[in-house]
């Protein structure tokens, strides 16, 4: 391939040295510093005169002194060769869609839909007095007068000024009846909310709905014709590399138009139990939040919410609540004007490397139970601590950020399927589900009773004490708090490094029950026997609130 495509970059070449015709030849291909391409030959004219020379088509280089006809079909023959030589040299792309010439008719199709958030918060004024100054001091007068200018004095009895607190924000319209889709820190706590539609027209707004836990609002405006509405579409199809279209209302600037693409989905950004969020590259500052993100069909698959910055601006790195997370919630708002999400009634936690291997789970993957609601749904359908829930409903938990997120949005009272391993065998249980009161609930575990001699023993760089009411007192433990008090943490065991400390109480090994130093001792040693890596302890703290742990005992 290189001597055919060198032969053709000479070959082109002009008889006048001074004027130069060239099809060249790809530096991927070949050293010579040319390239062959599809668009008009490359013209190097090196007459200092500027004569005359033009390479009008690629297969004719008509310049001041052109090639012989001859030469021309011999250039020709030489160019396709190289060509079908290269091709067939060259793998097939990967089919990708083009970037759209413009995002304009999309703009223009979509934007009337596209509104601004006017929120407005009033604050009743404290009745401020003035300081406590002696009579006829010099600054008595100074500061009367500078209170009474701001409304905050009481020297004339006049009652304070309310203030306010004004946000700017976006929104949308889904439905033509008039309502609008936003961000809940949009309106905050408002009593005075206005929708500016792109025409101007500004309408009063009244609150359908909210939720803070994944940060959206449903208002509801009236108007006397039928307003532009835009619709949701499938946000879990969308793959990174897809291009999208954000409108919104950024610094004020109502109508904004910007583009980019998925940079990534399921981003948890540490903002709620739910986050799932759709990270991407379009721009996205201060005043778009509760604006749509669109994909190139004009439907939404985002709502704008958050931005990750340093200087307050866009750097690239905007995330979108996806429509599969929104839709469920909006319609909920617009039913109940309140969520009615599932609860299960566990407490849970990730399952790592060494606690699969603990539990004969093969991979990490699914959510550990760490603790049963007494009164939850999962208690009496026969779930248990130590369990992990691996399925939920049919749909797969690849971990513990998954389940919260399932369950919130499967519907109260559904009688669903819950797989779980346990002691490293997998089965079934029927759970109805609750529904989730306003915040969260706290397991409350109850642990079997159980004596324990005071034996001090070490195993897995920890000192075990059996329970006394020494230890009792001076760790503060729970009076129901039943186990293996841990004395010392080596500080250069991994138990330190999982942050065991002295005072907290082993109450399983292996997710069996303990009572005394020696049954720790020997649940390890079993363990090392049946050629096991590591040790699940399940450890309490000293106000009975529990969690895995699992320490390598090699």
């Amino acid at each position: 391939m290189t001597q055919a495509t060198n032969a053709l970059a000479l070959s082109a070449k002009a008889s006048d040295p001074k004027v130069e015709c060239t099809f060249g030849v790809n530096p991927m291909l070949s050293p010579i510093d040319e390239r062959i391409v599809d668009a008009e030959p490359e013209v190097r004219v090196s007459d200092p005169k500027g004569r005359a020379s033009e390479c009008r088509d690629h297969f004719s280089a008509r310049c001041a002194k052109a090639p012989s006809p001859r030469r021309v079909s011999r250039l020709a023959a030489s160019f396709f060769a190289a060509m079908t030589f290269v091709a067939s040299a060259m793998p097939l792309p990967a089919s990708a869609r083009s970037a759209p010439e413009s995002f304009a008719d999309l703009a223009e199709e979509v934007t009337g839909a596209v509104v601004n958030i006017s929120a407005s918060t009033t604050v009743e004024a404290r009745n401020r007095t003035l300081p406590q100054l002696p009579p006829g001091t010099p600054f008595e007068d100074l500061f009367e007068e500078f209170f009474n200018r701001r409304g905050q004095g009481n020297g004339d009895n006049t009652p304070p000024r309310p203030r306010s607190s004004n946000s700017l924000g976006s929104g949308f319209v889904i439905d033509p009846s008039g309502i609008v889709v936003t961000n809940n820190h949009v309106i905050g706590d408002a009593n005075d909310i206005s929708v500016i539609f792109s025409d101007g027209t500004r309408l009063k707004a009244e609150i359908v709905g909210k939720d803070s836990k994944v940060d959206l609002a449903v208002l509801k405006v009236k108007s006397d014709k039928p307003l532009k509405a835009v619709k949701f579409g499938d946000s879990d199809g969308l793959r990174p590399g897809d291009w999208v279209m954000a409108i919104g209302n950024p610094f004020g600037l109502g109508g904004s138009v910007t583009a980019g693409i998925v940079s990534a989905r399921g981003r948890n950004i540490e903002s709620g139990p739910y986050d799932n969020y759709i990270q991407t590259d379009a721009a996205i500052n201060k005043g778009n939040s509760g604006g749509p993100l669109f994909n190139m069909n004009g439907e939404v698959i985002g709502i704008n919410t958050a931005i990750l910055s340093p200087t307050g601006g866009s750097v690239g790195i905007g995330f979108a609540v996806p429509a599969s997370t929104a839709v469920p919630i909006i319609d909920q708002l617009r039913e109940f004007g309140e969520t009615r999400r599932g609860w299960l009634g566990v407490r849970i936690q990730n399952v790592d490397d060494a606690t699969a291997e603990a539990l004969s789970l093969g991979s990490a993957r699914g959510a550990l139970i760490a603790g049963v609601d007494e009164k939850g749904p999962a208690k009496p359908a026969g779930l248990e601590v130590g369990d992990v829930i691996v399925k939920f409903d049919n749909k797969d938990v690849k971990d513990s950020r998954d389940l919260p997120r399932i369950v919130a949005s499967t519907p109260v009272g559904k009688e669903v399927d819950v797989a779980i391993v346990r002691k490293g065998q997998e089965m079934t249980k029927k759970v109805t589900l609750g529904r989730l009161e306003d915040g969260e609930k706290q397991a409350s575990l109850q642990q079997p009773p159980a004596e324990a001699p005071s034996v001090t023993r070490q195993a897995l760089g920890l000192s075990m004490s059996g329970m006394t009411d020494e230890l009792r007192r001076r760790f503060s433990l729970k009076d129901d708090l039943k186990g293996v008090v841990i004395t010392r943490v080596d500080p250069n065991s991994s138990a330190s490094d999982k942050r065991i400390q002295a005072g907290e109480v082993i109450v399983e090994v292996n997710q069996e029950p303990v009572t005394n130093p020696a049954d720790v001792t020997k649940k390890i040693d079993d363990l090392k026997a049946q050629g096991r890596k590591s040790a699940l302890l399940l450890v309490a703290n000293p106000q009975g609130e529990v969690r895995f742990v699992a320490l390598s005992i090699e």
